[in-house]
């Protein structure tokens, strides 16, 4: 489900192509220069390596359809950083408002569970699923400000869809990505939102969706 294609100084003529594609609901080309130029790939699924297909890292990329994650660290690890239809001519169009500076992306997947129709989760208070909760269908750019008793949220429950949570309102600092069909739904403590998590501070929410 890849196709590689050379500006030409690597040795392959331009066009070459390295694995027959065809058509998939999920689309992403990267580039290894900023601004859509150098070396190019096109994935239709997942990738855990982008240094497997001769590129040091991702420093432009174009998302044609679907819904992707994109990842710090191979094997889908580090900060992680959605990513929506459209061109994203430079790492900061990807990493936003995220006040943790990271010109690396090395990963990347789709997300099936954006394509769900509709979105729910429940917010708990307290770890393993206990204490205070709240049921969320809606974007909130400050919890807080809607009634959420803390800048903490001690576990989550997906029930459909996929969500993305910020660590400040107003949908900055770091991402965790939450899908039904990831953990079976249920994310029980911080550490389960990402390897980066170093704490449950969730403080805006949002949907994902196609």
């Amino acid at each position: 489900h890849i196709r590689m294609i050379s500006d030409g100084s690597h040795g392959y003529a331009p066009g070459y192509l390295c694995v027959f594609t065809h058509f998939f609901l999920f689309q992403i080309t990267v580039y290894d220069q900023e601004h859509f130029q150098g070396r190019r790939c096109e994935f239709t699924a997942c990738c855990q390596n982008i240094m497997e297909y001769g590129m040091e890292t991702v420093r432009s990329l174009k998302v044609e359809c679907g819904v992707w994650v994109g990842f710090e660290h191979s094997t889908f690890n580090g900060q992680q950083f959605i990513l929506e239809k459209g061109d994203y001519p430079c790492w900061e169009a990807w990493s936003g408002s995220n006040a943790y500076r990271t010109e690396r992306l090395m990963s990347f997947r789709p997300i099936y569970s954006a394509m769900h129709s509709d979105c729910r989760m429940t917010l708990f208070e307290c770890e393993n699923m206990t204490g205070r909760q709240w049921d969320v269908c809606n974007d909130y750019p400050s919890l807080q400000a809607m009634g959420w008793c803390s800048n903490e949220i001690g576990s989550i429950k997906v029930m459909s869809g996929a969500w993305v949570c910020y660590q400040y309102p107003g949908y900055r600092g770091y991402q965790y990505i939450m899908e039904c069909d990831c953990h079976g739904g249920e994310y029980r403590h911080y550490r389960e939102y990402g390897c980066h998590a170093q704490t449950p501070q969730i403080q805006s929410i949002r949907r994902i969706q196609h």
